[in-house]
């Protein structure tokens, strides 16, 4: 029984100065205040803040806002006077709105269609000077891509450019095992972009997502009826989630993009189901490229295929064009009898990336304008891959390696 060290600490708490606090709370038993004491004990034991001194006091905003004890720590007044420059930035956490350009303190009002409900978001990670960077790293506004040519029509990289694009679809591969490596229940997506984040600068590559048109992380996390552009946040993964994990990364100017759908523990049956049968309207798709093709003929394939398993296709989102551009020409619907435009031809590089439903294909936005979930609030997978057309067919420049971490299906 902990009642007396729980007096004892309460004590000690009660003397704090005013801008710190140890564990602030009211509990509704015993119970829950000795294992908060423990966690408190156990934490403040084994604990070190930034100057390497054991962690005794928290910066009561942080706690407010429930951020990780982590970012709170600090061992004297003076300690957290001398942090307060950097330290201030992480209180600007908060819900994403304005397409991911601000924070507002409480989650908005929407007409949620899931169970899913966002959560806090933290400020962009910042990138070293020295790595080259696209023109809206600063601005938010992709005007090169934006004014480009390569809009209407695709473009056709030199060989060299294609080691370059290469190079940069290594590196995402390489995040995306990663991130495979890091979820897990109790993870929040908050942590996977800063994992990935950190491994894609020490490889010297900008993390395309980061201030595209404001998007405000380094990669996309959608969980279970979120289709796509997921901002990641503090919520924690849960036991039975599905996770889309959407990485693109920016080496010396060219882009590497794929993506892939987890599951998060033991998943019912259907979210095998839409996982499976998205990565198979994927490579059935793959298999169908080559020099010729037309590309509103992948829709057929990946319908055909989406709908003999009981599944929907996104109309909204598309595949495209990537190289030097993050997003160009050509577009590559996934649906059946759309109108794309143009075939096929050696040399192109482009991405193939199904948003497969459970439910209806009709999606809806969140109102931090980013996050696609469907409309009936049932759950959505993808996979994507960035390709090159051959003569005969394609290579799959972001294909799987030996090392990476196996998918549900292959365990």
């Amino acid at each position: 029984d902990n009642r007396g060290r729980w007096r004892r600490w309460s004590s000690r708490r009660r003397k704090k100065r005013a801008r710190f606090v140890a564990i602030g709370a009211s509990w509704r038993s015993w119970e829950e205040a000795n294992e908060e004491v423990e966690e408190w004990l156990t934490w403040e034991r084994n604990e070190e803040n930034r100057c390497g001194q054991p962690a005794k006091m928290q910066c009561p905003t942080c706690l407010k806002m429930k951020l990780p004890k982590k970012e709170a720590a600090f061992c004297t007044q003076e300690c957290f006077k001398s942090a307060w420059k950097d330290h201030k930035e992480v209180h600007q956490w908060g819900y994403a709105v304005k397409r991911g350009s601000a924070r507002v303190p409480t989650m908005p009002k929407f007409a949620w269609t899931g169970t899913l409900r966002p959560d806090i978001v933290g400020p962009m990670r910042k990138v070293p000077d020295h790595i080259s960077r696209p023109d809206y790293a600063d601005t938010g506004y992709p005007e090169e891509e934006a004014n480009s040519p390569y809009q209407k029509s695709p473009p056709m990289p030199t060989p060299s450019q294609v080691e370059k694009i290469k190079e940069a679809c290594r590196i995402g591969r390489e995040c995306l095992d990663l991130a495979h490596r890091t979820i897990g229940v109790g993870v929040t997506t908050d942590e996977v972009d800063r994992v990935v984040h950190e491994y894609m600068v020490e490889c010297g590559a900008y993390p395309s997502p980061l201030n595209y048109y404001n998007f405000p992380k380094s990669l996309c996390t959608s969980v279970n009826e979120v289709v796509c552009h997921g901002i990641p946040d503090k919520r924690e993964l849960q036991e039975g989630d599905i996770l889309n994990v959407d990485i693109t990364a920016c080496k010396d100017g060219y882009n590497g993009d794929l993506n892939e759908t987890f599951v998060i523990g033991k998943v019912d049956d259907d979210s095998k189901r839409v996982i499976k049968t998205a990565h198979d309207c994927l490579m059935k798709a793959i298999e169908a490229v080559k020099p010729g093709v037309r590309f509103r003929d992948l829709g057929q394939i990946i319908s055909n295929h989406a709908h003999a398993n009981n599944c929907s296709v996104v109309k909204t989102y598309c595949g495209h064009g990537i190289g030097e551009l993050f997003h160009c020409a050509p577009s590559i619907p996934h649906y059946a009898h759309n109108k794309a435009v143009g075939m096929m031809k050696k040399g192109q590089v482009f991405t193939i990336e199904p948003m497969i439903n459970l439910g209806t294909w009709h999606d809806c936005t969140w109102p931090d304008g980013w996050t696609a979930v469907t409309k009936d609030g049932k759950r959505s997978a993808q996979f994507e891959h960035q390709l090159l057309v051959t003569e005969t067919g394609c290579d799959v420049l972001t294909k799987r390696l030996p090392t990476s971490p196996l998918l549900w299906w292959e365990e």
